[in-house]
């Protein structure tokens, strides 16, 4: 279990690298909040999990905690991409569909 911990550890770790990764090479804040938020959503996962099969009395917690990431994450980027929106931040122009084009109905 703990070799499987650690290449859980170490897969976090490359999804993080591949976040900061994202967040450098994308054109406007909204395509670096997606690219952000999914890679360290993954990478919290496989951290955590690796860090619950090392130290299996931390496993209960572990799966709690993650749950509370996968509800809190996408909700937090949403609110991050709307408040972007609504202060006048424009997508970058090869954006083809801007959904939030034309009213506050969000």
């Amino acid at each position: 279990m703990i070799i499987l911990g650690y290449i859980f550890i170490g897969i976090g770790a490359f999804f993080y690298f591949l976040g900061g990764l994202g967040i450098l090479r994308m054109p406007d804040v909204y395509n670096r909040l997606q690219a952000g938020t999914k890679a360290t959503t993954l990478g919290s996962f496989s951290v955590i999990l690796g860090v619950g099969f090392v130290n299996m009395d931390y496993l209960p917690k572990a799966l709690l905690i993650i749950a509370f990431i996968a509800l809190t994450n996408p909700v937090g980027s949403s609110v991050l991409a709307r408040a972007a929106y609504l202060i006048g931040i424009k997508p970058t122009a090869k954006t083809k569909v801007d959904e939030c084009k034309g009213g506050d109905e969000i």
